[in-house]
């Protein structure tokens, strides 16, 4: 792994998360990996093309979900030092980034500053010293702010997937659902589930930029999981 974001990270807790989520990469289901490689072959095509590499993830209010997905995949080209990474966020309507996923953002170890308040605010999410700040707020994925061709839509929900049929302006599209934290909203769990989703979330955006950044990262995972799983049923087999 390269330390770009290392040398540049303005919390060591942010570097911390990061690494704690490559020795996860076997809580992965093979059907996401499928879906998530993807992303990591987009990703690896524009940058061996030279051409920028734009990734929109998009659920129905970007309210949650597809605001951490895009902090995340920013924040995992960073730490993998992929340059030339531009992460985006809409939904198929704006509503506000909600306040208990910034919450976990925070926890996670970023900076979030707020830039101005109101409705749908905005925040600026620091992930290093020398690093762009993410604009974050809510807005529909076509919003000016996000690009309007040459992108890879991501689809963080399933509502999503359905209301977004067919994206014209989209290179790819990949469906890559995720449950939705709201529904603890209220309850004594609540924190608990948003950094359970804030984890599940990264994990997968640091898997798919590992393969992109061809580190052996999630591969080697992969395939210590795949030899684990195989001597287990050896074992079963032998003992029968």
């Amino acid at each position: 792994m390269k330390p770009y974001l290392q040398e540049t990270a303005s919390s060591p807790d942010l570097i911390r998360y990061l690494q704690a989520r490559l020795a996860e990469f076997r809580l992965i289901p093979a059907d996401r990996k499928k879906a998530l490689d993807h992303v990591s072959k987009y990703i690896m095509e524009r940058q061996s093309s030279g051409e920028p590499t734009r990734l929109i993830f998009i659920c129905t209010h970007n309210a949650r979900r597809s605001q951490m997905a895009q902090i995340w995949a920013q924040a995992a080209a960073w730490f993998f030092g992929i340059r030339g990474i531009a992460a985006f966020s809409g939904g198929t309507e704006a509503t506000a980034f909600d306040q208990r996923a910034v919450s976990a953002m925070v926890r996670a170890g970023f900076r979030v500053e707020l830039q101005s308040e109101g409705a749908n605010p905005v925040y600026l999410v620091h992930a290093g010293t020398k690093l762009s700040p993410v604009r974050a707020f809510s807005k529909v994925y076509h919003d000016p702010s996000n690009p309007q061709h040459g992108f890879c839509a991501v689809l963080t929900c399933s509502s999503a997937d359905r209301e977004c049929p067919v994206i014209p302006t989209a290179d790819q599209r990949v469906l890559i659902p995720y449950e939705d934290p709201r529904s603890a909203d209220g309850t004594d769990r609540e924190a608990e589930v948003y950094d359970e989703r804030c984890r599940e979330i990264c994990r997968e955006m640091v898997w798919v930029f590992a393969r992109a950044a061809g580190t052996g990262e999630a591969a080697g995972a992969d395939e210590a999981a795949g030899a684990g799983e195989a001597a287990g049923r050896r074992s079963t087999t032998n003992s029968t």
